[in-house]
């Protein structure tokens, strides 16, 4: 099949959207597809087309930012071309062209998939309110078109508002996950380039630094944790510092971070084998997220796929990794004390908080993923 991908941003862009859709675009090409991934040129230096592990890449200039989003006048007219050669369109969403693309795809009589990645929710303000209402928007249209909308987890489109209203479009796809295989040399070695020293208790998180993240929540628990764990230490992989949007979270946090001193490290952005490492090092690895941005939490499993249990909010399709696999606690929502008295039950008893490691990555393999996308592209194709 020709299969057609659109989403705001793509690689190297780092969230867990792209790093989603980046893993099934790989898939699919793997199993033999054609396809093409039309996002956003949202770095000038990025060239405009490119073949990127076998999925050709479109990248379509910016005019101006909407809050986390981007303009594009462009796109509709590119999006036209593309949709003729495909057979299927699959949009990624939020992003705010998704509208314009679903409704060209059904004039131009291909099928469309819908995949719901989460509820948007920025902060206050005026140009951020102007985001969300467009947004919404673009995301009723789209999902109004789609022949079917792809969610993580019922769970979590149960508790969405808007997916609730499309429950008969409704078609749960367990994300793909994957990380490169380490050697034990190359796990010492990490150890050696973060500091980790014998005895400390590592608490990991990895995400961008951004307030639906909940990062305030593990800054708070951890000298609750530190009464009865001495030797506990936060490291956190992934970007810290300008991150778009979240310039003034950051600059909330800053001193509280700075009072925890060596008990905190921030290691930025690190390569993929890294993170393989990084979460073999761990004691347990955190998801504090406080509101449906947050739709599952992709971080968990690939610590669980590495033998490493999580604790996180006990949210909408956020907890159903821990929930499916026993590999972890849950702890209540936006509540320092739960999420220290869950990471202190983790650290205390880390053998009683294990699961079967090697079904928990047949599940959440990118080609189990591809596979069950490539079942709904293909009864929506024989349909048309």
């Amino acid at each position: 099949m020709r299969i057609l991908i659109a989403l705001t941003y793509y690689r190297p862009h780092y969230s867990g959207l792209t790093i989603y859709t980046e893993r099934l675009a790989r898939a699919l090409a793997r199993r033999g597809h054609e396809v093409t991934v039309l996002t956003s040129q949202f770095d000038r230096s990025l060239p405009r087309e490119e073949i990127v592990d076998g999925v050709r890449v479109v990248r379509m200039p910016v005019l101006m930012r909407l809050s986390k989003g981007v303009i594009m006048p462009s796109i509709p007219f590119r999006a036209f071309a593309e949709i003729r050669r495909a057979d299927i369109v699959n949009l990624h969403v939020p992003q705010l062209d998704a509208a314009p693309i679903s409704v060209l795809a059904r004039l131009l009589g291909r099928p469309v998939v819908l995949t719901y990645q989460c509820d948007l929710q920025l902060p206050d303000g005026l140009i951020h309110r102007v985001a969300n209402l467009v947004s919404n928007i673009a995301n009723t249209v789209s999902a109004t078109m789609a022949n079917v909308v792809v969610t993580t987890s019922l769970d979590y489109a149960e508790h969405s508002a808007f997916l609730s209203r499309y429950q008969k479009k409704l078609e749960p796809v367990d994300p793909p996950v994957i990380l490169p295989k380490v050697s034990a040399e190359f796990i010492e070695q990490t150890r050696r380039k973060f500091g980790i020293q014998p005895g400390d208790r590592v608490i990991g998180m990895v995400a961008r630094l951004a307030a639906e993240k909940g990062v305030e929540y593990l800054v708070r628990a951890l000298p609750l944790v530190l009464e009865k764990e001495p030797n506990a230490r936060v490291l956190y992989a992934g970007q810290y510092e300008n991150v778009m949007g979240e310039e003034a979270y950051a600059a909330m946090l800053a001193p509280l971070i700075a009072d925890l001193g060596d008990r905190w490290q921030f290691l930025g952005l690190v390569s993929d084998d890294e993170l393989a490492a990084f979460y073999h090092l761990c004691d347990v690895v955190v998801l504090p997220s406080t509101n449906s941005t947050e739709a599952f939490g992709m971080v968990q499993v690939e610590a669980m796929t590495c033998g490493t249990p999580a604790v996180a909010s006990d949210m909408p399709g956020v907890r159903q990794p821990v929930l499916t696999s026993g590999m972890g606690r849950l702890f209540r929502l936006r509540d320092a004390r739960s999420l220290a008295e869950a990471l202190l039950a983790v650290l205390a008893d880390r053998k009683g908080h294990t699961g079967d490691v090697a079904a928990i990555t047949r599940q959440y393999a990118p080609d189990a993923t591809a596979q069950a996308y490539e079942t709904i592209f293909s009864d929506l194709v024989k349909k048309d």
